[in-house]
């Protein structure tokens, strides 16, 4: 389950900061948009000043203002003047928008690829700590509230502050205390301002921590619907769902109070302050009354637009905030697998040239002091089978995650040829280590995609040779497709048998120089079984191999067996060696094939 949001300050400057740094490429558009917020703010008491002009002088006998002479043509080029005026401000203001926005988006798009990069770039114990729904809404739904920071958050908030204060001067530049009269309800909309955003703040907090606990509990119980139906448990965690669901709803209700009672509140206080201004205004007998009047209506309704959305744009900028804050302690995560030991820089020159492994005095915990692995020492030479046997939770998965460096050990040293496996460049070695697992995944797209994990270098021509080496090229035309088959979600479509052939084919098309199979057979039928056995034999066959299985049948024909228990190598031999000795892995053979005749 997500973590929740907390209230946190709205400026908090070093993740500001942080935030404006991935604006620094479009630094162009950045200060264009914060030069039309200013020029948008000077021009925007220009309208209300020519109505007055129109209106004081415009109207009068003989008037003449500029190079405009008599009644009709002041009236007619003052007009113009601000249909020309109001264009000009239309398309600046659709510029400025575009660009805020635009803005927004690039910074977005820079930012979730950098966090998706990090995030696949984790050691795997992120994962075995960190929800598969956290990581979502921090790459997905926190990176789009950052866009709000740019759109609706601080740079509109700026140029609604520079319009506010432009129209504040010239109202008090026109007349004082025909400003204060009209302002006088102003104390009245800021108290209302501050409660509104404080309670839509924590609707706004309610509502992400909803829809994070909606997110994580869709994605958990979408993937295990399988054992929910088996279970006949829809109706309880339906309950759980509605649960999440309601406060979801409570929340945005209480938001949508809010704003219904603020709005209100806005055009109540605006209504008082037009009636002061007039009350005050229509009492005296100075010629410019009228003008004024009409000036300060058309300013006060210019304080006003964007005095209601302000309180708002402030709760974005907030959360924008606090997304930024959540998606930089993500990517400030160290506990990633850098490139190479010796220094960040990986070292190419470094390869596998035959395959021959070591694991020399190798300690191992997932959390500190709880060793599962204890002092694990063995050899296999270039081309040598080696298999690991040993009861659940022996260590067996953890010995080979510690081959393509997925963890990190704590104490000995692993090599290859030996070289140190983190003097290698990560991602080389990765691609010379293929793995094969029991729950094969799947991603969704065709078979094709699937085999080749989208690598444009491979051919068709190589998929389907290694196909018909491992046999299943003709199931595979079977499929309506064939090789453009899309295999669905997790390869939903298809049998753990023919899932299992598949990571075959894609295992030999990548040509490991070592090849782990963990548990490859343990959970298929026996005719999937032998279809896997002969494909396993032609994989293993020039290449070091290590073969983790339950079933001790396939593994006799490995040139060494390791015997684990609690994480010690209780015994160490070929399948000859280690029956004469009558030890555990004799007994485990008796079990297993005790259990094959009751079956």
């Amino acid at each position: 389950m997500t973590e929740p949001v907390k209230d946190k300050k709205v400026f908090n400057f070093s993740v500001l900061r942080r935030v404006f740094l991935f604006a620094e490429p479009y630094k162009r558009k950045f200060f264009w948009s914060l030069f039309l917020a200013i020029f948008l703010a000077v021009i925007s008491p220009i309208r209300p000043w020519l109505i007055q002009i129109t209106i004081n002088k415009g109207m009068q006998p003989g008037a003449q203002v500029w190079f405009l002479k008599g009644a009709a043509e002041v009236i007619i080029g003052i007009t113009v003047i601000q249909l020309a005026i109001l264009l000009v401000e239309t398309i600046c203001r659709f510029i400025f928008t575009f660009f805020t926005a635009s803005l927004g988006q690039m910074v977005v798009r820079d930012m979730r690829v950098a966090t998706y990069q990090k995030v696949i770039n984790l050691n795997l114990s992120q994962f075995d700590k960190t929800p598969i729904g956290t990581l979502t809404t921090r790459t997905i739904n926190d990176i789009e509230s950052i866009n709000d920071i740019f759109s609706d958050g601080l740079i509109p908030i700026i140029a609604d502050l520079l319009s506010i204060i432009a129209v504040l001067s010239y109202m008090f530049y026109v007349d004082w205390r025909l400003t204060l009269i009209s302002l006088a309800p102003i104390p009245f909309l800021i108290i209302a301002t501050y409660f509104f955003k404080e309670s839509v703040s924590k609707s706004f907090t309610r509502v992400r921590n909803a829809v994070a606990q909606l997110n994580a509990f869709v994605q958990e119980h979408i993937t295990g619907m399988g054992i929910v139906q088996a279970f006949a448990a829809e109706d309880r965690e339906f309950k759980k769902f509605n649960h999440i669901n309601e406060e979801h709803r409570n929340a945005n209700v209480k938001s949508i109070f809010a704003y219904s009672v603020f709005f209100p509140i806005v055009e109540l206080i605006l209504a008082i302050s037009l009636g002061l201004l007039v009350w005050w205004a229509g009492g005296t007998e100075r010629p410019e009354a009228a003008g004024n009047i009409t000036a300060f209506i058309l300013c006060l309704n210019l304080l006003f637009r964007p005095l209601r959305v302000i309180a708002d744009k402030f709760n974005v900028l907030q959360m924008g905030m606090i997304a930024s804050e959540r998606v930089f302690k993500l990517m400030d995560n160290q506990d990633f697998v850098r490139p190479n030991n010796v220094a960040e820089s990986p070292n190419h020159s470094l390869v596998i040239s035959k395959g021959a492994l070591s694991f020399q005095q190798v300690w191992f915990a997932y959390q500190q002091q709880q060793y599962v692995l204890k002092d694990i020492s063995f050899s296999i030479n270039a081309g040598e089978t080696l298999a690991i046997v040993g009861n659940t939770g022996s260590g067996k998965t953890s010995i080979i995650s510690l081959l393509n460096r997925l963890y990190h050990i704590q104490k000995g040293r692993i090599t290859i040829d030996e070289i140190d496996i983190t003097d290698f460049d990560l991602f080389y070695l990765r691609s010379k280590i293929a793995v094969v697992l029991q729950d094969v995944f799947l991603f969704s797209g065709s078979v094709y995609e699937n085999v080749t994990l989208r690598n444009n270098e491979i051919k068709k021509e190589q998929v389907i040779e290694a196909a018909q080496l491992i046999g299943v090229h003709d199931f595979i035309l079977q499929l309506p497709g064939g090789y453009d088959y899309n295999v669905m979600e997790r390869g939903a479509t298809l049998s753990l048998g023919q899932r299992q052939l598949l990571s075959f084919v894609r295992a030999l098309l990548y040509d490991p120089a070592i090849l782990i199979l963990d548990e490859a057979t343990s959970s298929v039928d026996t005719e999937s079984e032998q279809l896997i056995q002969q494909a396993i034999d032609k994989l293993i066959t020039g290449r070091t191999s290590i073969i983790i299985a339950h079933r001790l049948s396939t593994i006799r024909k490995a040139n060494k067996i390791i015997v684990l228990d609690k994480g010690e190598i209780k015994e160490f031999g070929s399948h000859e060696e280690l029956m004469k000795q009558k030890g555990l892995y004799f007994q485990l053979n008796q079990m297993q094939f005790e259990k094959q005749a009751i079956d």
